[in-house]
This record gives structure tokens, C-alpha cells and sequence, in this order.
């Protein structure tokens, strides 16, 4: 058993403490540590019959860290922790513990009655910071701080598509409609499996719409794909009311809320991975919301499957313009 592993990130140096403990037990096991060995900086493997270390979390999160800090840079971020393993309890975590090293960012933000320090994820550091934590899931914000219109105006748009059942057919067949209204109203839009359940259809925006503008928008595209598909999609926020209906989600785009960051991890048995896809893989048979695990994710970045499709930011009164003559 190996007590801690020192890692390097560019000047910093990173204690990764406990790295055979295992977070992600194998099937009809408990967590505990294990003899297993890490994967490299390529990519990781599975500590063989023991499921996934702490060391094997730390190896992909360094492994994807070029391709994941993009979208992390600036953001605030929810935490999402299982010292246990995700067979234990789940901390999510919001304000920045005294005792994280000063060299990570921090971000402060307003909230009812106070404000919260949130970390951001700037660099490979405090991505590896982070793993040691036992930080699975890295929810960020739909805004950044120092973006055009701060914190307060997101750069992002996400639809949630949330199926009743875990099947994913559902899930494809909203995702085409969406995508096919968002093109209609000149709107580029990019996917991304949640490692979950559904997908994440994810709108780039210029940074100059507030939060209650982008969620009535969001709201206005919602609304008008169920109301012609009804039988399928529903906007109703409780559970009891969607019966066997997709719930298209646009909570996410209100202050403060956060959306699971591309690539991250996911507190589910097999290590399953948020992982950006290309619009024309929507019709692979093998695409499912755990498509891709700490295993292989890495592989898929590589591939680029956004192509800098969220470089641009789009205005949405031109859209609404489009959607309300859509609408009649």
C-alpha cells in the first residue's frame, strides 16, 4: 500500500495521499485500497479486479487536463467529493475550504444574505488538488469571472435532457429535434454525453444576456418543442407530472446553478465520463450516456469532436426573433 505519490504539474508539486484507496469499487465489491497499479499520463486503466484508485482518478484528470481546462477557466465550481468512494457519502462542496493552498484560484461570488469563495480550476494543479480531494464531479458555472459581462452574464446555454427510465432512445430522438429548432433559429449548438443518463446540449453565447434573459429564452425553446411533441418531451419540474416523458431541463441557466464540465467523472459504478460528441455521432448505435470511462475518454478528446464550435459566442435576439415567428 502506498501512502502518497508526489505528482508535478508545471512548478507546483502535489501530494496525492492514499492513491491505492479505491473510489470506484469493481462489481460486487466494497472500497478499501488496493495493490493495483495507476496508469501513466497517456491515459488510465482499471487497478484490475479492485475497480478504480484515487491514483487511477489523479492519472486521467492529468492525462485530460489540456483538453478539460478550457472549459474550466474562470468558472466557479461545485465540488463534488466521495472520500469514501462513491459507495460512501457525497459532500458537495461550494465555499473553499481555509487549508487549499493559496496558489489555487478562488472566485467570489454574491449570494442571498452573503457571498460564497468558489475554487476555480485554472491549471493541472488544482486539477490533481482536486482528485486528492477525492473530487469526482467538477460542476461549473455557465458564466466566468473577468468574461464580458462577469459573472452575472453566462457565455453558455444548456438543455439537460433527462429521460424518465434509463433508456437512452428517448434521449437521442429529443436531442435531434433540439438540435434541429436551434438550427432553425440559427443557433450552433454542441453535445455532450453526461455520463449519467442524458445528454447536455450546450448553446456558446456572446456573454451580454443576464441570467433571467437566457433562462426565459431557454425556457421559450423548451416550451416550444413540447408543445409540438407532447406525447414525448415535458418542461413539468416534478417527477409525478412527466409520466413516461423526456424532461427537457433548463434549471441549469439560472444564477448560481451549475452544469456537470466537460470530461469530468461521474459518481457511477464503472467510472463513466461527461464527454463532448459530434452532432453526426448521435446515430451511433454505441453512443449512450456511459459511453466513454476514465479509460478511454482520453481517446475521445483527442478526436476533437467540438472543433472549436463554442469559439463564437452568438447574441440571442436574433434567435428569439426567429423562434417567436416560428411560434407564431
Amino acid at each position: 500500500m502506498t501512502s502518497a505519490r508526489t505528482l508535478r504539474a508545471g512548478r507546483r508539486t502535489v501530494q496525492l495521499h492514499r492513491p491505492d484507496k479505491v473510489l470506484f469499487p469493481a462489481d460486487g465489491e466494497s472500497g478499501g485500497e488496493s495493490g493495483g497499479q495507476s496508469g501513466g499520463d497517456g491515459g488510465t486503466k482499471g487497478s484490475g479486479g479492485a475497480g478504480h484508485t484515487k491514483g487511477d482518478l489523479a492519472d486521467y484528470y492529468r492525462a485530460v487536463a489540456p483538453f478539460m481546462l478550457p472549459h474550466l477557466r474562470g468558472r466557479p465550481l461545485m465540488l463534488e467529493r466521495h472520500p469514501d468512494g462513491v459507495d460512501g457519502p457525497r459532500f458537495m462542496q461550494k465555499d473553499t475550504p481555509d487549508h487549499y493552498p493559496d496558489w489555487i484560484t478562488r472566485a467570489e461570488v454574491a449570494k442571498e444574505g452573503g457571498t460564497v469563495t468558489h475554487v476555480v480550476c485554472d491549471d493541472t494543479a488544482t486539477l490533481l488538488y482536486l482528485a486528492d480531494q477525492a473530487c469526482l464531479t467538477l460542476h461549473r458555472w455557465t458564466s466566468r469571472v473577468g468574461g464580458v459581462g462577469g459573472v452575472t452574464h453566462p457565455d453558455r446555454l444548456v438543455f439537460d435532457l433527462d429521460p424518465a427510465k434509463d433508456d437512452f432512445g428517448p434521449v437521442r430522438d429529443a436531442a435531434r429535434l433540439l438540435g434541429e429548432l436551434l438550427d432553425h433559429v440559427g443557433l450552433p449548438s454542441a453535445l455532450m454525453t453526461t455520463g449519467s443518463r442524458g445528454l447536455h446540449v450546450i448553446v456558446p453565447l456572446n456573454g451580454r444576456h443576464d441570467f433571467d434573459d437566457v433562462r426565459a429564452f431557454a425556457k421559450d425553446v423548451a416550451e416550444t418543442l413540447t408543445q409540438a411533441h407532447p406525447e414525448q418531451l415535458t418542461t413539468a419540474a416534478r417527477k409525478k407530472d412527466r409520466g413516461d416523458r423526456l424532461y427537457l431541463d433548463v434549471q441549469r441557466n439560472a444564477y448560481a446553478q451549475t452544469a456537470v464540465a466537460p470530461f469530468s467523472v461521474r459518481a457511477r459504478p464503472g467510472a463513466p465520463v461527461a464527454v463532448p460528441v459530434a452532432w453526426e455521432d448521435i446515430d451511433d448505435p454505441a453512443l449512450s450516456a456511459r459511453r466513454w470511462t476514465i479509460e478511454d475518454a482520453v481517446e475521445q478528446a483527442r478526436t476533437d469532436p467540438w472543433a472549436g464550435l463554442l469559439r463564437s459566442g452568438r447574441a440571442l435576439g436574433p434567435a428569439r426573433r426567429k423562434l417567436r415567428a416560428l411560434r407564431g
